[in-house]
């Protein structure tokens, strides 16, 4: 059940975050205009620009705003309302919707969170639903996995202790949780897992700290000790190890937010 090429998978979480954090561009509205416009509007509504229950401008002011033609907002509309962040009701106009009622695993709508300036709250909510379900899945994983399989999990902790750079430490840190979940042998789990950590991990590179390299040790540490848990297969210690990680990751990360 390892990871057949690492290398391959650290390029591909490198591409991940970076389309995450990607913002709208002039390049993205000359190859799509219907993408622009519910790019900008997805943005400013996640920023607060169109609380919710307010309107967002009437179509032909979207028109003129972006530029763009009547069907292409009405497409755009149509994106963001499957979202779950606009409706729109006959003779009335379209209003935002109260975010709890947003897609929040919907590609663009964490994307649009990553941006916001001050993503306090996102980041508490990430970290509680890791605090759901990764001590849980690394029980689970102490249950299933065998020592050959947990060579991988020492090898990322080497990873991480031996980063050079904030991007190493992040790709070492995510791989390290992806295959915990990996050896849960649930694959919600996996595919939950990715959306959550990749999410994060944008934003930790985003605040593009030097943090990592005083903590680096420690938390290099405390993932070996979720991966002898593992190894010994003691679901208890795998998961109070576990524990341990996400709310002392919570405490530093919180702290620069």
């Amino acid at each position: 059940m390892g990871d057949d090429n690492p290398t391959k998978k650290s390029d591909w979480l490198r591409s991940a975050i970076m389309t995450i954090v990607a913002s709208g561009s002039p390049s993205a509205r000359a190859s799509n205009h219907t993408h622009f416009v519910v790019d900008q509007l997805g943005r400013s509504i996640v920023a607060g620009e169109y609380p919710a229950d307010t309107m967002i401008p009437l179509d032909p002011d979207l028109c003129e705003m972006f530029d763009v033609s009547r069907t292409v907002v009405r497409e755009a509309k149509k994106t963001l309302a499957a979202k779950g962040m606009i409706a729109s009701k006959a003779k009335v106009g379209t209003h935002v919707r109260p975010s709890d009622e947003w897609n929040m695993f919907d590609e663009d709508v964490l994307r649009w969170h990553t941006s916001v300036k001050n993503p306090g709250r996102f980041y508490d909510e990430l970290f509680e639903i890791r605090l759901i379900f990764e001590p849980a899945a690394a029980a689970s994983a102490a249950r299933r996995a065998n020592e050959v399989e947990c060579d991988r999990l020492y090898a990322l902790c080497d990873a991480l202790a031996g980063a050079t750079s904030r991007a190493d430490f992040a790709v070492a840190d995510y791989e390290f949780h992806h295959h915990v979940l990996k050896l849960s042998g649930n694959r919600f789990l996996q595919s939950l897992g990715d959306m959550v950590q990749t999410a994060l991990y944008s934003l930790f590179l985003i605040e593009a700290n030097e943090q990592f390299k005083e903590v680096k040790a420690e938390v290099a540490q405390n993932h070996r000790d979720i991966a002898r848990a593992i190894a010994s297969g003691v679901p208890e210690a795998a998961h109070k190890a576990m524990l341990k990680v996400i709310t002392e990751g919570h405490a530093r990360t919180r702290a620069t937010v």
